[in-house]
This record gives structure tokens, C-alpha cells and sequence, in this order.
């Protein structure tokens, strides 16, 4: 069998700098169960689906600017690529570290690309190729892939300080590229996804708190220049007003009651509004009547709750919660620890997910734009979504087959 370090120069040798054991390499002609199906896994799944489904109808059915078919439309080709890439054998992609990272800066600057950029919502987000899409989204999926393939060289063990801040370095890259449109709520997303990634893969705990430290005074120190920058010119430059509203009115809901603290009142309204047992089906009049803003995106969340109630809320929490367990278990049992910390990152990407668009709805976080996965609409959002549905088949899948060293 060739040996994949000789197939490609962009490939970077998987043998740790500290002295970690060499990644193993995937043997497709070894592997006895790539037909293996999670029934579980694939059940819950189609179950959040149906559910989303149900809710976005609901939100899409009085707002002419969204499509329900579309979205059908996106979850039938998210099916189709699922179902494609769960046939790859995942662990080709270890060690291709620098690949990756070109993936994710083409991906994320895309939009900047004349003719076919889109500019909406102070966002240069989307590119218009025939059908609209958000390259962003997409790089969710290679942002797991470059930080596993990263993290697996080192064997569960980074404790060189230097080794450190070079995949440090390296992680950052997607962050700075996404806030350049700029994209606070998925570069949100990125940080989180490096944040399992060391933790998974074995980052020294010393190291993770040190740089938690510095990335808090950080934040700190842009509040400080940005006010003084405001001082000087009469406005903001590193944070934009509105994102700054969105932090305000999380801390303060009457700071900005005709903006994003209006959207938060109008969101805990709804929520409020549908009781134990929700309005029923179709009637939630919030939404509806336009009172929740992006109620098919952003808020669907308040869609749900005010027509299905405590008890419909809680049913989506309890699919949630299988879907994360069955992933879990899934990573426990990968053949390797480059599938294990892929299966991790999904996961983390979901719950950090859920955990802010669902705690921005009620109050609890900051309002930042991010969708509720398998629920939200929009087709680039669903189908990086099913890419990674696809990517944890593959990991459980090959989870019993023989590799090469």
C-alpha cells in the first residue's frame, strides 16, 4: 500500500516534535466495517429533523421572504452529501494540517472575492454562485477537520510550550479570516471548536488556563481602545455598535428597547406566552405577526416553545441530549484519537450552539446570531450539518477496522 506521506507535499508528517508516537493511517482495503449503520444515531437525527421541519413550516408559512421548499431542498442534498462522505475513510485526512488551513482561508475570504461577494446585514458573508450560500458555515466542518488532524500528531500529549503556541497560531487563522466580514457569532463558533479540540487532544491544563487569562484581558484591552478610538473619532472601530448593543442589552435588556433589547422582550415573550402546553400548532401569534424578528432562523426557538409549550421545549432538549450521548459514545469508541477528537468537536460545536441560541432567547447569553442546529433555517447551515452527520458515520463505522502503521 502507498505510503500517504510520499502522495502530497501539502501533507504535514504526523510524527510529534515532542517525541509522540506516529499517527496510524487508515487501510480501506482492511476495513470490515465501513457498511455498519448507528440505527440510533440515524434515528434521533431524523427526529430533530422531522421536528425542525414541523416548527420552520410554521415560521416560514406567513413570511414571503423564506422558502419551505427550499429548505426541503437543502436537507435532501445534505442527505445525498452525508451519505457520500460517511463512505471516505476519515483517517485519510490525518497529518494534512496545512491543506486544511489553505480549505479554510479560500472558504472563509471567498465572500471578499468580487462579482460573486454578498454584502447584507453589515455582513460580507455570502457569495452568490447561482444559489446563495455561506462559506462560513462550511468551514465549521474543515475547521474540525484542521484542528483534529492538528491535535491528533501529538498523541494526547502537547506539553511543549512551543509546540503550543504554534497550534496556537494555527487555530487562530480561521478566527481572524471570519472576522474580517465580520462574522462575530461563527467565529464564536471556531473559538469553541479549538477549545475541545485541546482539551481532547491533551493540551497541558497550565497552558489552557494561561491562555484563557490572556484572551480575557484581551477583550478587555479592545473595550479600552475602542473607547478611546471613540473619544478621539466620534465612533467605534473594532466592535461594531450593534455588536456592542447585543453585549449591553444581555447585561441591561433596557438598554437598547428599540433594538436588540426589543427582540430579547419579544423573545421571552413568546416563550413566555406558550405556557406548559404551547398555543397549538400554526398559532403562534408572536411570530406570526411579526413581532419576533428572524423568528426562522435566529429565533425558531421562540417559534417552537410559544406553539408546543415547556413540554415540546423540553422534548427538543431530550433530542438533543440522545444526539450528544450517542455522539459520546461514538468518540469513546473510535479507532483512533484523531476520530475521537473529530466526533468531540461536533459535539461541542452542537451543544455550544444550543446552549447560546436557546440561553439568547431567554436571556441568558448574548444575542449572536447563531442558529439552533437542525432546526434553523437556511440550506448552507443544514448541509454543513449533514456533513459532519456524515463525518461521525465514518468515524463509527471504522471503528473496528485494521490500520496500517
Amino acid at each position: 500500500m502507498a505510503d500517504f506521506n510520499q502522495i502530497s507535499f501539502l501533507r504535514t508528517p504526523v510524527d510529534s516534535p515532542s517525541g509522540a508516537q506516529t499517527q496510524k493511517h487508515a487501510n480501506p482495503s482492511g476495513s470490515k466495517k465501513t457498511g455498519t449503520v448507528p440505527v440510533p444515531f440515524l434515528l434521533i437525527v431524523t427526529a430533530l429533523l422531522g421536528y425542525g421541519l414541523v416548527v420552520v413550516y410554521a415560521a416560514v408559512a406567513s413570511d414571503p421572504d423564506y422558502s419551505f421548499s427550499h429548505q426541503l431542498v437543502g436537507i435532501a442534498m445534505g442527505i445525498v452529501v452525508m451519505l457520500i462522505v460517511r463512505m471516505f475513510d476519515y483517517r485519510m485526512l490525518a497529518g494534512y494540517t496545512i491543506m486544511l488551513l489553505i480549505v479554510n482561508v479560500v472558504l472563509i475570504m471567498s465572500p471578499h472575492l468580487p462579482v460573486i461577494g454578498v454584502t447584507s446585514h453589515g455582513a460580507t458573508s455570502w457569495i452568490n454562485v447561482g444559489a446563495r450560500l455561506q462559506p462560513g458555515e462550511f468551514a465549521k466542518v474543515t475547521v474540525i477537520l484542521l484542528d483534529a488532524s492538528l491535535m491528533a500528531r501529538y498523541g494526547a500529549n502537547l506539553d511543549d510550550p512551543r509546540e503550543y503556541m504554534k497550534v496556537l497560531g494555527i487555530m487562530a487563522i480561521p478566527f481572524l479570516c471570519i472576522m474580517t466580514q465580520p462574522d462575530l457569532g461563527t467565529g464564536l463558533v471556531y473559538l469553541f471548536i479549538d477549545a475541545v479540540a485541546l482539551v481532547i487532544g491533551g493540551a497541558k491544563t497550565r497552558y489552557l488556563l494561561i491562555t484563557l487569562a490572556v484572551c480575557v484581558m484581551l477583550v478587555a484591552v479592545m473595550f479600552g481602545i475602542d473607547e478611546l478610538i471613540k473619544n478621539s473619532t466620534g465612533e467605534y472601530k473594532l466592535l461594531k455598535q450593534y455588536q456592542r448593543n447585543r453585549l449591553l442589552v444581555f447585561l441591561d435588556p433596557e438598554a437598547d428597547t428599540s433594538g436588540s433589547g426589543y427582540n430579547l422582550q419579544q423573545a421571552m415573550i413568546a416563550i413566555g406566552s406558550g405556557g406548559l402546553f404551547g398555543k397549538g400548532y400554526m398559532n403562534a401569534t408572536q411570530s406570526s405577526l411579526g413581532f419576533v424578528p428572524e423568528s426562522a432562523t435566529d429565533f425558531i426557538f421562540c417559534v417552537l416553545a410559544e406553539q408546543f409549550g415547556f413540554f415540546g421545549s423540553l422534548l427538543l432538549l431530550a433530542l438533543y441530549l440522545a444526539l450528544i450521548f450517542i455522539c459520546i459514545s461514538i468518540a469513546r469508541n473510535a479507532s483512533d484519537l484523531h476520530g475521537t477528537i473529530i466526533v468531540m468537536c461536533v459535539v461541542g460545536m452542537w451543544l455550544f450552539q444550543i446552549l447560546e441560541n436557546i440561553g439568547m432567547d431567554i436571556g441568558l447569553m448574548p444575542i449572536t446570531g447563531i442558529p439552533l442546529p437542525f432546526m434553523s433555517y437556511g440550506t448552507s447551515f443544514m448541509m454543513a450539518n449533514f456533513i459532519l452527520l456524515g463525518v461521525v458515520w465514518s468515524v463509527y463505522a471504522h471503528k473496528g477496522s485494521k490500520q496500517d502503521v
